[in-house]
């Protein structure tokens, strides 16, 4: 079976041609390949398939083997893989996800594809379509104890469960032991995203993520997405920022005109191989 390793930000997948590969249990082979002891080493495994609404099809499994909506990172490298392999000459694709269809707009450098604007489409605020097991309208800027410490979480879908929460010292924070503490947190029945933020100005933060399924990780596209909104609603963001993840730098808009949030960064292959 040949694979390509490849990242956005440092959000790192193996990818796999599955119009020409059969994967009769992608869950198992994502949590074996996915182990960075004995396997190849990643987050989590996508499949590029055909699709019949769309130019492609993706799957994406988190490094523990479970199933992920979509994946906005994996999403751009996607783009990548498609166009420099040679299968579209299409710079302007339609992706088909468990979170429904997404536009890929690719920028071409010297007949490579060197970064992807993903339309990510419209944020989901309603708490019980997130889900987040909360009251309102909106679930910004809500309260929350967790080890008799408060924080306040603002929740946000991009396809997939975002809880965002603005502090300072980030840097500082042991993750593995906070993480699981809000993803297996009873308010998700879905689990969830966890991203936390520093604000640096109107146009720019930082962020840490532990991603549902894979823990901590250097870069994840929805949590960005996630985090820019959650900006401007509780008033700390423009509608157009730089976010900081630790594997590199992602720009986000969140356009009035269509409700959508558009995401901006770069694409990367690694390397390739059989196993």
């Amino acid at each position: 079976m040949k694979f390509t390793k490849m990242h956005g930000a440092g959000n790192d997948y193996i990818y796999i041609n599955a119009t020409q590969e059969c994967i009769d249990d992608p869950a198992s082979l994502a949590a074996k390949l996915s182990d960075r002891h004995f396997g190849i080493g990643s987050d989590g495994l996508v499949l590029i398939m055909l699709s019949d609404n769309a130019d492609f099809r993706m799957r994406m499994f988190n490094a523990d083997g479970s199933e992920a909506e979509m994946c906005g990172n994996a999403s751009r490298c996607i783009g990548k893989y498609v166009y420099d392999k040679g299968l579209t000459k299409k710079t302007s694709l339609t992706l088909e996800t468990k979170a429904g269809l997404k536009k890929l707009d690719l920028k071409v450098k010297d007949g490579l594809v060197d970064s992807v604007c993903v339309d990510m489409g419209e944020p989901i605020l309603e708490p019980a379509k997130i889900p987040v097991d909360l009251c309102g309208d909106y679930a910004v800027n809500v309260p929350v104890l967790i080890d008799e410490v408060s924080y306040e979480l603002s929740c946000v879908s991009m396809g997939n469960p975002h809880a965002v929460i603005f502090m300072q010292g980030i840097d500082d924070l042991n993750l593995p032991q906070l993480g699981p503490k809000f993803e297996f947190n009873v308010l998700f029945p879905k689990r969830t995203n966890t991203e936390f933020v520093e604000i640096i100005d109107k146009e720019h933060a930082r962020m840490r993520v532990w991603e549902r399924g894979a823990g901590e990780t250097l870069a994840c596209g929805t949590g960005a997405c996630a985090v820019l909104v959650a900006g401007v609603l509780s008033g700390r963001l423009h509608r157009k920022a730089f976010i900081d993840l630790r594997g590199g730098r992602l720009q986000i808009e969140w356009k009035v005109e269509d409700n959508h949030v558009y995401m901006t960064g770069g694409a990367v292959t690694v390397f390739e191989g059989e196993v």
